[in-house]
């Protein structure tokens, strides 16, 4: 739809590249074309504008079928006007000037006109066809529609023309199409009950094959186990024997260690004896030694104490017989008188003194 613009009492027209336009005033043509711009009196100016793209009419629509079965027909006409300047003339392709909105509906009538062209041939076509030739001859159908729509005069007259027509499908009623699908369906089912039955069967088959792979692997492994236990009893059997042999190995030399030890414990206790023997022979000979060292040194020591003093005892002679004989009862009384006990008190009275010098009188 064209753009149109209010500037005080002037409108402004600016069209697109799909539309084509045409400017009358009084009765004449001042401008037509697509894509048109101008300036123009809403009070004076008549416009009329028509869509030259490519339209999609969608169709549905029921027939019957020879064996008077209702089927339902879809399909979709694509149009376009080619002469612009004549559907202006044959449909009110015109528009308010103040707002630039269509007065009437004119691609409504041209979609009623193409609608019932269009269902004509394929009602007369299915009319002649069964169900089942209906439902697989969409090619007649179509073929039969285009044909009659690029060749309908009326079409021509107000210029329109039909670029395509396409029958999209023919249904028959659901209930019917059910129906009809059932046989399709039972072989379908058949096909895969066949399918299943057959899938099945190599199963069990396959399934016998592996209880019977199963059943060998059993006896092999069975066969395999028989022949593990028998070589783990000769592995066993081998290893009490080489465990007995070992043993024996290890009690003799047990027995030889034993026995070397008792010899070497003999042998050490033998000269551990000799040599306490040894040790204690020399110490006796060297107490022995000793003690007769000992005594000849206590000897020659008692010798020479002897001879010292019989030598002192000789000199004290030899010196007490040159001393007078009263410096020595003086030295013999000092000698007594160093050995003689502690006295306290002592009373000398004349019969004392009388009777000591009566027993000196003598010796002299």
């Amino acid at each position: 739809m064209a753009d149109v613009t209010k500037r005080l009492f002037l409108r402004h027209l600016r069209g697109t590249p799909t539309t084509w336009v045409r400017h009358h005033i009084a009765g004449k043509v001042r401008r037509e074309g697509i894509g048109q711009s101008f300036w123009y009196r809403p009070l004076t100016a008549v416009l009329s504008e028509v869509p030259v793209d490519d339209r999609e009419l969608p169709l549905l629509f029921h027939a019957h079928t020879r064996d008077f079965a209702d089927v339902t027909v879809q399909a979709t006409v694509t149009y376009r006007v080619v002469d612009p300047a004549l559907a202006a003339t044959r449909l009110d392709f015109s528009i308010d000037p103040a707002k630039g909105v269509p007065r009437a509906r004119p691609l409504d009538q041209v979609a009623t006109l193409l609608a019932e062209l269009a269902q004509q041939p394929a009602l007369d076509l299915l009319a002649g066809l069964s169900l089942a030739e209906a439902l697989t001859g969409i090619t007649p159908v179509r073929e039969a529609v285009s044909t009659t729509l690029q060749n309908e005069p009326r079409l021509t007259e107000i210029g329109v023309a039909v670029v395509s027509a396409r029958v999209v499908a023919i249904r028959p009623e659901p209930e019917l199409e059910r129906a009809l699908q059932t046989p399709t369906r039972e072989a379908v089912q058949v096909e895969s009950d066949r399918a299943t039955f057959a899938r099945r069967a190599q199963a069990v088959e396959q399934e016998r094959g592996i209880a019977e792979n199963e059943l060998q692997n059993k006896i092999e492994l069975a066969r395999r186990e028989e022949q593990l236990v028998s070589q783990h009893g000769a592995n066993e059997h081998r290893r009490a024997e080489l465990e007995a042999a070992a043993r024996l190995v290890v009690a003799q030399g047990e027995a030889q260690r034993e026995t070397v030890g008792t010899t070497a414990a003999a042998e050490r206790a033998r000269l551990v004896a000799a040599a306490q023997a040894d040790k204690e022979r020399i110490l006796a000979a060297a107490e022995a030694d000793k003690e007769r060292a000992l005594a000849d040194a206590r000897a020659e020591g008692v010798r020479v104490v002897g001879l010292a003093e019989a030598e002192t005892e000789a000199a004290k002679l030899a010196a007490y017989a040159a001393i007078p004989a009263d410096v020595l009862r003086a030295l013999a009384l000092k000698e007594l008188a160093g050995k003689l006990p502690e006295i306290g008190q002592l009373t000398v009275t004349p019969d004392v003194v009388t009777d000591l010098l009566t027993r000196l009188a003598p010796a002299r």
